[in-house]
C-alpha cells in the first residue's frame, strides 16, 4: 500500500520543515530575551512567549546560568475574573550583561546543534 504524501506547501510544522523549527529560538532564550529587553514577566504574560511554566524556566536560568532575578508577588485576575497571586520576575540591571552573554552562548550552542543535525 502506498503512503499518502502531503504537498510541502500544505504541511504544518508538525509534518515537517525541520529547518524552520531548528532555527526557531528556544523557549528559555525567548524568555531571557524578553526579560533583557522588556523588563518583567509573570506567568500569564509568559504564555504569549510559549512558556506555560515560567517558574521552571526562571529556575533553569538561575540554577543553570547563575542569573539572579527579583521576585515580587502581585494579585491579578485569573481567567475567571477572580484574584490570584502570581510572581513577577524582573532581571535587575546589574544582571543584564551576564544575561546577554548567556544568550550569546545559547545562540552558539544552537548553531553547533544545527551543524551536527545537517
Amino acid at each position: 500500500m502506498k503512503k499518502a504524501t502531503i504537498p510541502e506547501e500544505k504541511r504544518s510544522l508538525s509534518h515537517g520543515d525541520v529547518t524552520t523549527r531548528a532555527n526557531a529560538p528556544t523557549k528559555i532564550s525567548r524568555v531571557l530575551t524578553y526579560l533583557v529587553n522588556d523588563g518583567s514577566l509573570m506567568r500569564f504574560e509568559a504564555e504569549r512567549l510559549g512558556d506555560h511554566c515560567l517558574h521552571s524556566t526562571i529556575s533553569s536560568l538561575a540554577n543553570g546560568y547563575g542569573l539572579k532575578f527579583e521576585r515580587v508577588l502581585e494579585q491579578v485576575p485569573n481567567h475567571w475574573g477572580e484574584d490570584c497571586t502570581v510572581t513577577r520576575y524582573t532581571l535587575p540591571v546589574s544582571e543584564r550583561k551576564r544575561a546577554r552573554n548567556v544568550l550569546k552562548m545559547m545562540r552558539l550552542a544552537a548553531g553547533a546543534r544545527r551543524e551536527v543535525a545537517a
